[in-house]
């Protein structure tokens, strides 16, 4: 009776301990997960919202640019090359398309992938008129490109910033959502790792009982053996 007792606490122990490692080790890849949930939405606010706010900074530098120089050579009393005007635009022209490109390749929301697509539309129109007004211009219709700058190329010119602005709002909406992703995974890991510490000390303390009881269920084993040895002398 007595070692079917033993053998009885024995396993429902063991079903304890097992229950308690297994729970252990969920825990720690439930951690473990969210460890690479914090990575990758911090890895994400850099890569995919850090980079592309810059690049609508340097997006809306160049266009800045493009209006500044075509307006100095339109405007100017100093005479400017053609040539000169021409490298000029199509230096901004290239680093525009170059930024927009870099910008597409990151992750996109549909938002923002329809907002950049009719950014870059806009971005070649522009290009189109400033050709047109550059021609006006060559071709001695001076009051005409003027007029063309400062009326459809304002509209133009306006309507491209107006999408790097809607463009600037989103990459601070998703961050702000990517950050409260983070403090949740975060606080998912706080409570996992209090939990696999409990749970140690409640193993730990297992254990110990289980050597006392051991010990205890021994005694009267050695006891008995003494009685008997003595018994016999």
């Amino acid at each position: 009776m007595k070692w079917s007792f033993i053998i009885q606490q024995k396993f429902k122990a063991s079903l304890l301990l097992g229950g308690i490692m297994v729970t252990i080790i969920l825990g720690t890849v439930l951690s473990r997960n969210n460890i690479e949930g914090i990575d990758k939405s911090f890895s994400s606010i850099y890569q995919d919202r850090l980079i592309p706010a810059t690049t609508i900074i340097y997006l809306t530098e160049n266009l800045y640019n493009k209006r500044l120089s075509l307006e100095k050579y339109l405007f100017s009393e100093d005479h400017i090359e053609n040539a000169t005007i021409d490298l000029q635009l199509n230096r901004y022209n290239k680093n525009l398309d170059s930024l927009t490109t870099a910008f597409e390749k990151t992750y996109l929301i549909e938002e923002e992938a329809r907002i950049l697509a009719n950014f870059r539309d806009m971005a070649e129109a522009y290009i189109l008129l400033e050709k047109q007004i550059i021609d006006e211009h060559r071709f001695g219709d001076s009051a005409k490109a003027k007029e063309m700058f400062e009326g459809v190329g304002v509209l133009t010119f306006q309507n491209s910033l107006a999408h790097l602005n809607e463009l600037a709002k989103i990459q601070s909406q998703v961050g702000n959502t990517l950050m409260q992703k983070s403090r949740i995974d975060f606080a998912g890991f706080e409570i996992l790792s209090f939990l696999q510490i409990a749970l140690a000390v409640i193993l730990g303390l297992i254990i110990l009982v289980l050597i006392k009881n051991s010990r205890i269920i021994n005694k009267p084993d050695i006891l008995k053996t003494k009685g008997q040895n003595f018994h016999l002398n």
